[in-house]
């Protein structure tokens, strides 16, 4: 028995992401825990056409774990895979502080209210209209982004990581 696909019987594959994808894409690299392997990891990283705009480090006595996250995430994948860094791949949502008293306690009461935890956050190295940033790995971020936008939060896409950053200008 044999097969046979005509060109109408392949279905093109969906984009799954894009650059309007409201979320950004965070990377985990594994670094052993000795002097000049984070020199080592931003030397490979950093460049023309990438920049960290996200970092922080959990750290141990024999490991660490370097969250990153890129204002280019293909060229930075593409950049750890051909430097040979262990890493893993996960979504964060990213948020522009609101321009009130409280802004960390807004963000928190508006996930809260939907009973949604914040696993880790840290802040963005990226500005827009003065608006300062943070990226939070959160347990859905589907809703997450929605809750936040409903809110009348700004959420950061990777869009704007590589297009209207302030702190290029």
């Amino acid at each position: 028995m044999s097969s046979h696909f005509s060109g109408e019987d392949i279905a093109e594959p969906e984009t799954l992401r894009s650059r309007a994808w409201p979320c950004l894409r965070q990377f985990c690299v594994f670094l052993e825990n000795r002097v000049g392997r984070l020199n080592e990891l931003m030397r490979h990283m950093e460049s023309l056409d990438v920049r960290v705009v996200g970092l922080t480090i959990v750290d141990s006595v024999d490991f660490a774990m370097v969250r990153i996250i890129f204002n280019n995430t293909d060229r930075g994948r593409e950049k750890l895979q051909l430097s040979g860094f262990l890493f893993s791949e996960s979504d964060v949502v990213g948020v522009a502080l609101p321009d009130d008293q409280m802004p960390l306690s807004t963000i928190c009461t508006t996930l809260v209210k939907a009973e949604m935890n914040i696993h880790h956050a840290y802040p963005l190295i990226y500005r827009h209209r003065g608006q300062a940033t943070v990226a939070l790995f959160v347990d859905d971020v589907d809703q997450a982004v929605k809750l936040l936008r409903e809110a009348g939060l700004r959420v950061i896409t990777e869009s704007d990581l590589l297009d209207d950053d302030e702190f290029l200008n």
